[in-house]
């Protein structure tokens, strides 16, 4: 391994088998990356297959001559794999976070809410349908009422006609054609707006990760460029270049007293700036990862919603409805007080009443007690309501996952700082020999002065 790295870091191979070594190496690391980023491109940012595979393959020849021709992009490739586990590739990780949240959990919550105005429309349609069928049982009570309004002794007494006029809606299709349009409207609105909501956000996290692509490149090609013009960036670790440099001098002693402010590239000990910055990024992903979960509570939400709508609407029982029409009326002539007072005082009140037709005395009309029973429906078994759809435990598995990552990328942030710098060394030996010294001198005099 040694060897392959030696002779991938060199800036010329010596000799053809170190060519052909080069070559093959950086083959392999070719059809690896070309396979991630087809990956990446089809899975994870939904482009389609065709174009993935013909972005695939011109990226993996344009890195395969790049890696093989330029010494420092080699460096720079490198470094990027652990800048991965930086800030730049937490901010790459985000975005396949949000990506995952917007193709699997949105759509799931407006399906859901769709099941819910399915609920709702079936139960006014129901309703609507048994409001309109209880206008036939008024009509019939107020047929019967009339009938017994006519059905009197004497006919000076019966109406012209006793029934009750309804204007009662006999063409309900309209009704219906209505509620219809109105259910289709909001189903395209709805539609549109999923549809606008998951367009937007797939092209906002395309550009948002290509973005955060070039700027990972960029981020590598940022540290090398400071690490070859700035002899202070980044210098302050006791590497065994400067061990051997002091020991040589007869100055470890410098090393000793410096201990509080080096630190070993391969050691586990953090600075007091670099256990900050931990806590700093810790308390970022847990921003995002209350976001993340307050999206991941609206799905369990709306199924829940949804579910016990579903299961109320089919356990939704007939409501009875009972008319009762009780009444008993008399009917009389208003002239018969007077004429009972006149009839006393002179005996002609009965010639008048045969003359005239009148009864002698009030007439009872029969008693009217009826029950008429109607039933309201609020649910019917032929509508059309989809099941209310749960959410995927493994996405929320893959979610987790993520986010674990997240929070360890926090804090092998710095680790993975100081494996750019050792990939730096081993790519420009002699430079890293100045910088050594640099520091070496730095040290001894800080030593003089104390």
């Amino acid at each position: 391994i040694t060897d392959l790295w030696w002779v991938y870091s060199k800036p010329v191979p010596a000799d053809g088998r170190e060519l052909w070594t080069l070559f093959l190496q950086c083959s392999c690391i070719t059809v690896v990356i070309g396979g991630l980023f087809y990956n990446w491109m089809f899975a994870s940012l939904e482009y389609s297959w065709h174009l993935s595979v013909a972005m695939a393959i011109s990226f993996s020849l344009l890195l395969l001559l790049t890696l093989l021709l330029v010494h420092p992009a080699r460096c720079v490739f490198s470094m990027i794999m652990p800048t991965l586990g930086t800030k730049q590739g937490r901010k790459l990780l985000f975005s396949t976070c949000v990506m995952i949240a917007v193709v699997n959990i949105t759509p799931n919550i407006i399906g859901n809410i769709k099941t819910i105005l399915q609920v709702i429309k079936c139960i006014c349609k129901n309703s609507s349908d048994s409001l309109l069928n209880s206008t036939a049982l008024l009509e019939k009570v107020s047929w019967e009422f009339g009938d017994a309004i006519q059905e009197t002794i004497h006919s000076v007494y019966k109406p012209m006609n006793g029934h009750f006029r309804f204007s009662l809606l006999q063409n309900s299709s309209l009704i219906y054609q209505k509620m219809r349009l109105a259910g289709e409207k909001i189903s395209r609105e709805f539609l549109s707006v999923e549809v606008m909501v998951k367009d937007s956000i797939q092209v906002a996290n395309r550009l948002v990760a290509g973005f955060f692509v070039l700027y990972l490149c960029f981020e590598s090609t940022w540290y090398l460029k400071n690490y070859l013009t700035n002899l202070r960036f980044d210098n302050f670790y006791i590497t065994k270049k400067l061990e051997r440099l002091a020991v040589d001098r007869k100055a470890a002693h410098l090393l000793v007293g410096s201990s509080k402010k080096l630190i070993r590239p391969t050691g586990l000990k953090l600075s007091w700036e670099e256990v900050v910055l931990c806590l700093v990024q810790a308390m970022l992903v847990t921003v995002a990862l209350m976001l993340m979960l307050v999206v991941v509570a609206m799905d369990h939400f709306a199924f829940s919603v949804a579910d016990t709508a579903v299961r109320r609407a089919a356990q939704f029982s007939v409501v009875p409805i009972t008319l009762r029409i009780k009444y008993k009326v008399s009917a009389g002539c208003p002239v018969l007080p007077w004429l009972s007072l006149f009839q006393v005082k002179v005996g002609i009140t009965p010639f008048l009443f045969k003359v005239f037709g009148l009864p002698s005395e009030e007439l009872l009309l029969g008693d009217f007690d009826r029950n008429y029973n109607h039933h309201l429906n609020f649910s019917s078994a032929h509508c059309r309501i989809s099941p209310p759809t749960p959410p995927n435990p493994s996405v929320l598995l893959v979610l987790g996952l993520l986010f674990c990552i997240l929070y360890a990328t926090v804090f092998l942030e710095t680790y993975a700082r100081r494996l750019c710098r050792k990939i730096a060394a081993s790519f420009f030996q002699s430079w890293e020999e100045e910088r050594v010294l640099y520091l070496y001198r730095k040290l001894s005099r800080r030593h003089r002065k104390e």
